[in-house]
C-alpha cells in the first residue's frame, strides 16, 4: 500500500485503470472534459500492476478498477465518480484538490 500512497500523493488526481476497461475509459474521458490532467496508471501495462491491484483490492474495491484518487484521498470507482458528477460535487472537489484552475 505504500507504493499506492506514494503514487497518489504525486498528482491532484490519480486514476488506476486497465487499457481495455470501458468504464475506466469513460471516467478518464469525463476528467479530461473538465480539463483535468490526471496521472493514469494502466495496470495491465506497467510492471508492478499486479501488486498495485492487490493493494487496491485491500481497500475493499470490487471491481477494483477504475480507482480514482482526488487530493490524495480514495474517492471510488466509476459509480462514485459519476454520482458525484450528477450531484454537481465533482467539479468543486477537483478544484479544491488543485486539479482545476478555473
Amino acid at each position: 500500500m505504500d507504493m499506492v500512497t506514494r503514487m497518489v500523493s504525486e498528482k491532484p488526481v490519480v486514476v488506476f485503470s486497465r487499457s481495455s476497461c470501458s468504464m475506466s475509459h469513460t471516467i478518464k474521458s469525463l476528467l479530461f472534459e473538465f480539463g483535468v490532467n490526471p496521472a493514469v496508471y494502466e495496470l495491465d501495462e506497467i510492471s508492478k500492476g499486479w501488486e498495485i491491484e492487490q493493494a487496491l483490492l485491500r481497500l475493499g474495491r470490487n471491481p477494483i478498477i477504475p480507482a480514482v484518487f482526488i487530493g490524495g484521498e480514495f474517492v471510488g470507482g466509476a459509480n462514485e465518480i459519476i454520482s458525484l458528477h450528477l450531484q454537481r460535487s465533482l467539479q468543486p472537489m477537483l478544484r479544491n484538490a488543485g486539479a482545476l484552475w478555473v
